[in-house]
């Protein structure tokens, strides 16, 4: 039984000490009395991440782990896989997170999902991966069984390495969260945000 203990005490140790660092690389996206959704820090110069759907009319706000709170402009949209890319004026040196390899992302790995969910700031989630799916739109989904809740979404799918695996969208059936995979995510940074990029869109 003490044996059984600690290795209980060091796992859970383990993921207290994996959450604590991916929580400090989600950010809170706030659309005013709309609400909002969660966000990943891309880059260390304050590129985020986040899902489209987040996104409201209006003035927007990042609130990071630290509780400072910066005003945020859209710099890439893509409706049609559901990310969006906010920059963040007037910082640097922010924790960024570190895409997992595409190969490693296969059913029964354990991930963790971090975000806001019913406001709940840095809530930690946890499940495994059920598969990968591409659908009729050529969309790359990570299906897990983990709850993604109303301000989950645009947060990060981490796998036991706290890199990011998927981008948090939705769920698609009981029990079923779907994410925008890494690699879509790697995409649409390399195909519509430049390097230093400022364009409002």
């Amino acid at each position: 039984m003490t044996v059984t203990g600690s290795v209980f005490t060091r796992v859970n140790d383990a993921l207290r000490g994996l959450a604590a660092e991916v929580q400090q690389r989600v950010v809170q996206v706030r659309t005013g009395r709309e609400g909002g959704g969660a966000g990943t820090i891309w880059r260390s110069d304050g590129l985020v991440l986040t899902s489209a759907h987040v996104l409201r009319r209006g003035p927007l706000e990042v609130a990071l782990y630290d509780g400072r709170v910066f005003r945020a402009q859209v710099v890439a949209r893509d409706d049609a896989r559901d990310l969006a890319a906010l920059a963040l004026d007037g910082v640097a040196g922010l924790p960024a997170i570190e895409p997992a390899d595409p190969g490693r992302i296969v059913p029964g790995q354990w991930v963790m999902a971090v975000g806001h969910p019913w406001g709940v700031r840095h809530a930690v989630s946890g499940g495994v991966v059920i598969g990968r799916e591409h659908d009729a739109r050529g969309m790359d989904w990570v299906l897990v069984d983990v709850q993604l809740r109303p301000g989950n979404s645009g947060g990060p799918l981490v796998d036991s390495t706290g890199r990011l695996v998927g981008v948090n969208t939705l769920m698609t059936g009981p029990q079923v969260g779907a994410a925008v995979s890494a690699e879509a995510a790697s995409a649409f940074v390399r195909e519509r945000v430049s390097e230093g990029a400022a364009a409002v869109v």
